[in-house]
């Protein structure tokens, strides 16, 4: 087996890893009970999937502008993205936003 093809499988594992944690995000933005689970699910699988799908893509292409390109975009994502959660968390606390109580919740 060649390293090429070695290299290969493991940036589709990745890819593939990065778009299950996305996916899972979306559904635990759609299936917990209350406003903070949602943000933290949605902003969590979000950066964690950000970077595998980017990580396997670092391993699939070619040229150092690209590789320069995509390590920028990874830098940008993960800085945003749990600045945005906890800015969306700090203004819903702010408006009276409660979290349901443990226990409670959509059955």
């Amino acid at each position: 087996m060649s390293i090429s093809l070695l290299i290969d499988l493991a940036g589709g594992a990745l890819v593939l890893a990065g778009c299950v944690f996305v996916l899972s995000g979306g559904v635990g933005l759609l299936r917990f009970p209350d406003f903070y689970t949602r943000t933290h699910a949605g902003s969590l699988a979000d950066t964690a999937g950000a970077i595998l799908l980017i990580s396997g893509l670092l391993l699939r292409v070619e040229g150092w502008e690209n590789v320069i390109r995509l390590l920028l975009i990874l830098m940008f994502m993960m800085l945003t993205g749990p600045t945005a959660a906890h800015a969306l968390a700090q203004a819903a606390r702010r408006d009276g936003e409660r979290a349901l109580p443990e226990g409670e919740g959509r059955h």
